[in-house]
């Protein structure tokens, strides 16, 4: 059998890291269930590894209710004829609650619909936390916010064995 993989990629532009933070935490998740996953800052990411990947979830600051330009110029160049079928989610960090950070997301949801992406969050039927559209979090990932990354990792690292791992 093939080896699964999760590429989680994402960019960081404060200097406390926020979004890495959260991408670590994600990682963390994911390899709770024993999948093969590397955890990608934009500006290093391996395309081979993401091509290879049956999962990939992307991180981008919240920029005024949208994703970064440095994430959007990736989810169009990279993401067109590498990730059709492929399992997909996303996550935001923002400075404050209430911040846009669900509109955030579906600027990345709707790039990876849009290039044949599969897109998955667990929602609220697999339980607390609730992951509703992704993770998003305020500041660094702490209590309630990294049970939530945590979580949402758990919920992709399940789906992919369930879709990819027979």
């Amino acid at each position: 059998m093939k080896e699964l993989k999760i590429s989680i990629i994402y960019h960081s532009d404060s200097d406390d890291k926020n979004t890495g933070k959260m991408a670590q935490c994600i990682g963390e998740g994911c390899a709770m269930k024993g999948i093969a996953v590397s955890v990608m800052s934009l500006d290093s990411y391996d395309k081979e590894f993401m091509c290879d990947s049956q999962a990939i979830i992307i991180g981008s600051p919240n920029w005024d209710g949208t994703c970064c330009w440095q994430i959007k110029r990736f989810l169009d160049t990279e993401l067109k004829g590498n990730v059709d079928g492929k399992l997909g989610a996303a996550f935001i960090s923002q400075n404050e609650a209430g911040g846009g950070g669900s509109f955030a997301l579906m600027s990345i949801i709707a790039a990876g619909l849009i290039h044949g992406m599969l897109i998955y969050s667990g929602g609220i039927s697999l339980g607390r936390p609730f992951t509703h559209l992704g993770a998003i979090s305020t500041k660094a990932p702490l209590d309630n916010d990294r049970e939530r990354c945590l979580k949402l990792g758990q919920n992709i690292a399940e789906k992919v064995l369930e879709l990819f791992g027979k």
